[in-house]
């Protein structure tokens, strides 16, 4: 099926409250405004590329306008003639649209401003047809104006009468049509077209594809339904498919510093699963009205939990209903902040039953296959200079969507990576591990990943002594997203680079990739295998060194570490300090370090012993903090602190003995070998 001429919906258009109504003033002050309204109109420049002759027709008449409203100011009338005002009102309405209409055509993207022809070039009919209605009915003879002003008024209805489209844009957007539609039966464009067409809409070089594609991701957030999102996003696969074909591969930019990743900066509170303390990707509701990543809760309840992680409440059902609306804050957020996420994938429904956009499919294939296949050719010249460039295409596709990292691992480009994740060069490492960071978000990926010759050796190798702390930072975050599989995470906790390289990372370099490694431990300490591995590694120490800097996810880690059987090694390495530093955070954390400090105590104390509770009681201040928590803490952080305040008591009544422990031991383990994430 062709695509349709209608198949390009109007462009939704953001326009202020002023735009649409007439402001409430005197005759001789809406005279005024009108006079500067015409003014700023006719100083606004012709659209350049597309709509050009009509867009140039309608500042030219905003210019002879502004000559009337000029002459009604200089010579003003004690009162005004009601039609006068009336027209007057309805001129400014009319004004403000065009202006507001030219504003926004000469801000949006070339190519969707091409698909939007027909409905741009009939609202700029419409807005010349009521400004020649009101001229029509102007009372000249009743505001004793020049002969010259009324001729100049004739000349102004005689134009509004001889305005019409232009049939080269109409021309060049039957191009485009077609181009798309032969893309969507799998037919590549002419290149010699291809060309043509961009040279015509002024896209001549890779920066100006890549700012286009820009412009039209910003497109996508301003649709309302899925099939005009779908459309758009058909466009960007043309545009980047151009971009390449073209122009080649883009130079990688050379930034300050790092892309940000989900682990990094300052991510709100609201944002982050209480599970993993991550960003989440896909919210959702518990029947209790907490929200967690849809991945986290799953493992939870398939874990075999029947309760709510923070509020412990029994689950009355399993059902998870999206969180639609955090979901759209969170994606805004991480536009804002340059961080991936999956915020332009979209699926058009037909008949009820999801079906993917083939124009758009096509288009990614479509390129994903010139790069792979330029990438395989150019790896036998070792030209290093346009592998950088390749690897950094496939390395921004990786980051659109599922539909690209599905493709990419389709084409084969994993082997391709593998070699150059030992490069010399270090933006070619960089962009070699990240695009295998970004593969990995998609959940089929990481099977790929782990199972292709070299990738996870590769990826641990950068991990451990990479170029740059931005690629460690990216390998880390890429085991990080490997972990979220219950299995690779025992493969990964088994590891003993994997696990040190981690340790090191966490307690030296800036502060991203830190965190990157911080979120990586964290899930591998969900395994109790590798819990022993981390404290063999010396994870205690490391959370000791970085607790002041990092604190959430330092007490997290712990947290999990106890929990799982790592008690001991803070008993034989330094408890009494760690004990401080925890009481520290009681008093001084954010709502969420304070949880997990009250629950590592909780539990310190239940499998340390009576030596534990001991040191505990000798801290000063310690119950005062605790009532503070068990007033003013969330709803675990009370319920902690309770069971604390309950551990203090009874030690002080000397109810507590060396066997405190061992009371415990059994119910201990009936909780360590149920719980996979923290509560």
């Amino acid at each position: 099926m062709a695509v349709s001429d209608d198949a390009f919906p109007v462009r939704k258009r953001r326009p202020s409250l002023g735009a649409f109504v007439s402001p409430n003033l005197s005759d001789q002050k809406l005279l005024e405004s009108l006079l500067v309204l015409s003014q700023d109109v006719s100083s606004l420049r012709p659209l350049g590329i597309l709509l050009r002759r009509i867009s140039a027709s309608v500042i030219r008449k905003s210019r002879l306008i502004s000559v009337l409203f000029e002459e009604l100011v200089r010579n003003p009338m004690t009162v005004s003639p009601p039609s006068a005002a009336m027209c007057y009102e309805e001129l400014h309405i009319v004004l403000q649209r065009i202006k507001v209409l030219l504003e926004d055509c000469s801000t949006c993207s070339r190519m969707w401003l091409l698909m939007q022809i027909p409905s741009i070039s009939s609202s700029f009919h419409h807005l010349i047809v009521e400004l020649s209605t009101l001229l029509d009915i102007f009372p000249a003879r009743d505001l004793n104006l020049s002969e010259d002003v009324c001729e100049l008024l004739d000349l102004i209805k005689k134009q509004c009468s001889e305005t019409a489209a232009d049939p080269v844009d109409e021309n060049l957007r039957a191009e485009v049509l077609k181009i798309m539609e032969n893309i969507k039966r799998e037919i590549a464009p002419d290149h010699s077209e291809l060309r043509q067409i961009f040279e015509r809409l002024n896209l001549r070089d890779s920066a100006s594809c890549s700012n286009e594609i820009e412009n039209l991701e910003d497109e996508v957030q301003n649709q309302d339904d899925e099939k005009s999102k779908a459309e758009v996003i058909a466009l960007i696969g043309l545009v980047r498919y151009a971009k390449c074909v073209l122009h080649g591969a883009s130079t990688p930019r050379i930034e300050t510093r790092r892309q940000k990743s989900a682990a990094e900066g300052n991510i709100p509170a609201d944002f982050r699963c209480p599970i993993t303390l991550d960003l989440m990707r896909d919210p959702v509701v518990v029947s209790t009205g907490q929200t967690y990543d849809r991945t986290s809760i799953i493992l939870w309840i398939e874990s075999g939990h029947a309760t709510c992680p923070k509020t412990g409440q029994t689950l009355t059902h399993t059902q998870l209903i999206p969180n639609l609306a955090l979901k759209s804050l969170i994606s805004m957020w991480c536009r804002e902040q340059r961080i991936p996420f999956e915020s332009t994938e979209v699926n058009v429904k037909a008949n009820g039953a999801g079906l993917k956009n083939k124009t758009a499919l096509e288009a990614i294939k479509m390129t994903v296959s010139f790069l792979v296949n330029k990438l395989t050719a150019s790896s036998q010249t070792a030209d290093v200079i346009v592998i950088d460039r390749l690897v950094h295409e496939l390395r921004v596709l990786a980051k659109t969507d599922s539909d690209c990292r599905n493709c990419i691992a389709d084409a084969g480009a994993l082997p391709l990576l593998v070699k150059f994740l030992s490069s010399d060069n270090p933006s070619l490492q960089i962009n070699a591990v990240t695009t295998i960071l970004n593969m990995s978000i998609l959940e089929a990926n990481k099977a790929r990943i782990m199972e292709t010759d070299g990738v996870l050796n590769g990826v641990i190798e950068v991990l451990r002594s990479g170029a740059t702390w931005e690629a460690k930072g990216n390998a880390a975050a890429t085991v990080f997203s490997l972990t979220g599989v219950q299995g690779f995470r025992k493969k990964l906790g088994k590891k003993t680079r994997v696990v040190k390289a981690l340790l090191d990372l966490a307690k030296e370099g800036p502060t991203g990739p830190r965190r990157d490694a911080m979120v990586a431990i964290l899930n591998l300490a969900g395994d109790r295998e590798a819990v022993a591995k981390l404290v063999e590694g010396g994870v205690v120490e490391m959370v000791g060194e970085v607790m002041e800097t990092m604190v959430e996810e330092a007490v997290a880690v712990l947290e999990l570490v106890v929990k799982r059987g790592g008690v001991m090694a803070i008993s034989a390495a330094y408890h009494g300090e760690m004990m401080k530093k925890l009481t520290a955070v009681l008093r001084d954390g954010s709502d969420r370090a304070r949880e997990s400090a009250a629950a590592t105590l909780v539990n310190m104390c239940r499998k340390g012993g009576s030596e534990m509770v001991a040191e505990l009681a000798a801290i000063s201040g310690i119950e005062r903090v605790v009532w503070e928590i068990m007033g003013t803490g969330t709803g675990r952080a009370r319920r902690k602190a309770a069971t604390l305040l309950r551990i203090l008591r009874r030690w002080a009544a000397g109810l507590i003995g060396e066997h405190f422990s061992t009371q415990h031991s059994a119910t201990s383990l009936d909780i360590s070998t149920r719980i996979v994430l923290p509560a």
